[in-house]
């Protein structure tokens, strides 16, 4: 395949990064369901010349999911690579197949983070014929609980650099923020709603925490920026006549440092007035500069803090999040193209230093 990239470059590869992009799309991986996925990858690689270990993940079986869940890490035989080329195949759903058009590739996954792993096989394809083998490793539950992080996480390989891929349109990452995933439980006493002085509402308890919570001042950092407050579900009540009993929520807030300090604010809002649980918490990374190289912040949270026996972490991919796990996601054919010149550059820089 030879093709330009968004600068002119003209560049030949033998695996085409947008096709492989189609093929990873046009099949369902929604996380807990990513078994399929994981088989095609595993074959795949092992017909590329790859070794490849197959990390079985648990299989929690919510939502009626069923099926092997695991992690793919492959390497040239005869090789040890110190550095790392990682990302996930697990989506959000709703799953929808691929299509694409002139510029962009289409479907569930394209961005995030499909189209990343394509591009991270093609650069690794490139850089074996200059002479430099790298680890790929490809995780399962990014999107839920990084499930497939922390069992990859028991055995680095002697990784000693991991650059993880997420959607930063090909812009190196300076930092990322944490996810502190934080589940409020109200209790309450029925009553007939026409007697509310018979009963304790567990509803009203729950939401006057959540106001107070998106008026609580959390931490600011000047480079990563706010700690941002989404509450994403919430439930409770029996009917609309009767004073709920019971009521909960799930908050998730984006760290930008130390998650403790985050839980005490929270922990001093709530005032016994809900039972708190921290069902998930993914700590906020800082990493560093590369000369001449474009920068951003992520905002959102990744893998990279479940796998610190990886080696120093970097993260750079094609697309942007912004369309990510939406109904119009979608990824630049030019940007798969870039990254895998960029992910090429990124590890022969380091491999020198090596």
């Amino acid at each position: 395949m030879i093709a330009a990239t968004s600068s002119g470059i003209l560049v030949c590869m033998s695996i085409d990064p947008i096709a492989l992009t189609r093929k990873l799309v046009d099949i369902e991986s929604t996380t807990y369901n990513e078994g399929r996925c994981g088989v095609f990858l595993d074959e795949y690689l092992r017909g590329l010349g790859y070794n490849v270990e197959r990390q079985k993940v648990e299989q929690p079986g919510i939502n009626g999911s069923s099926g092997e869940r695991f992690n793919v890490y492959a390497t040239m035989p005869g090789s040890s690579p110190l550095i790392t080329l990682s990302t996930h195949f697990d989506t959000v759903p709703p799953y929808f197949e691929s299509s694409e058009d002139d510029v962009y590739v289409y479907g569930r996954g394209s961005c995030d983070a499909k189209g990343i792993l394509a591009s991270q096989v093609c650069a690794a394809e490139k850089l074996l014929k200059g002479g430099v083998a790298v680890g790929l490793l490809y995780v399962v539950g990014e999107e839920r609980d990084s499930a497939g992080a922390k069992v990859a996480n028991l055995d680095g390989h002697g990784s000693r650099y991991l650059i993880n891929g997420e959607p930063t349109e090909n812009k190196l990452a300076l930092a990322t923020k944490g996810a502190l995933r934080v589940e409020l439980r109200a209790s309450g006493k029925m009553a007939h709603s026409a007697y509310p002085e018979l009963g304790d509402s567990a509803i009203n308890k729950l939401i006057d925490v959540l106001h107070e919570l998106q008026r609580t001042e959390f931490p600011v950092d000047a480079e990563i920026g706010e700690t941002t407050v989404n509450t994403g579900l919430v439930s409770g009540g029996r009917a609309p006549n009767v004073i709920a009993d019971a009521a909960e929520a799930h908050v998730l807030i984006r760290t930008i440092g130390d998650s403790r300090d985050v839980k005490d604010i929270v922990e001093r809002v709530v005032a016994n007035r809900c039972d708190v649980k921290f069902a998930l918490d993914l700590s906020a990374v800082r990493m560093k500069r590369m000369p001449g190289w474009e920068t951003m912040v992520a905002k959102y949270a990744t893998d990279i803090s479940s796998l610190t026996n990886w080696g120093e972490p970097m993260l750079l991919g094609p697309g942007t999040i912004h369309v990510a796990h939406t109904p119009e996601e979608k990824v630049l054919k030019s940007e798969l193209l870039d990254a895998v010149e960029k992910y090429a550059e990124l590890v022969s820089g380091l491999a020198a230093g090596l």
